[in-house]
């Protein structure tokens, strides 16, 4: 029989780091959640991205057990990886901070691909390219090459 759904808590963690402290001890802890085992399975299951913000899924059942799914990186975290910028623009139609390739957005998009709600990689490099339009980073080489 299968468990019933209490809770689904969304967070962003840095990989390798998560501890008792806010977001997450509070988020949990108003659930019931036993905090420090969430903490040990997050950091065993991120041991291979220290430092890279994650972003997961945890759901939580009545009895207080919970399982999470781990996440891509945020498209925008990426594009800050790759472009070498501290963060976006203030003003993104006017001031630019960065630039970017089209076969960096290739990259950030194929990875992505499983957490966006499209089904080709042109599709996922269309939304990844309008990302970085809104941080302020100008997408190099014109139009978004086309596959076959």
């Amino acid at each position: 029989m299968a468990k019933e759904v209490a809770a689904l808590i969304k967070l962003q963690v840095k990989g390798g780091a998560a501890n008792p402290a806010p977001p997450i001890g509070p988020a949990l802890g108003a659930k019931g959640v036993n905090i420090m085992e969430f903490c040990k399975q997050f950091n065993a299951r991120t041991q291979d991205r220290p430092g890279k913000i994650t972003p997961v899924v945890i759901t939580v059942y009545g009895d207080k057990s919970f399982e999470f799914v781990l996440k891509t990186s945020p498209a925008a975290v990426q594009i800050v990886e790759h472009t070498k910028i501290k963060k976006g623009s203030s003003e993104s139609n006017k001031l630019k901070v960065g630039s970017i390739s089209w076969d960096q957005i290739r990259l950030i998009a194929e990875d992505k691909l499983a957490d966006l709600n499209c089904f080709t990689v042109d599709a996922a490099m269309s939304m990844v390219a309008g990302t970085a339009r809104s941080m302020g980073v100008t997408v190099k080489g014109g139009e978004a090459p086309k596959t076959k």
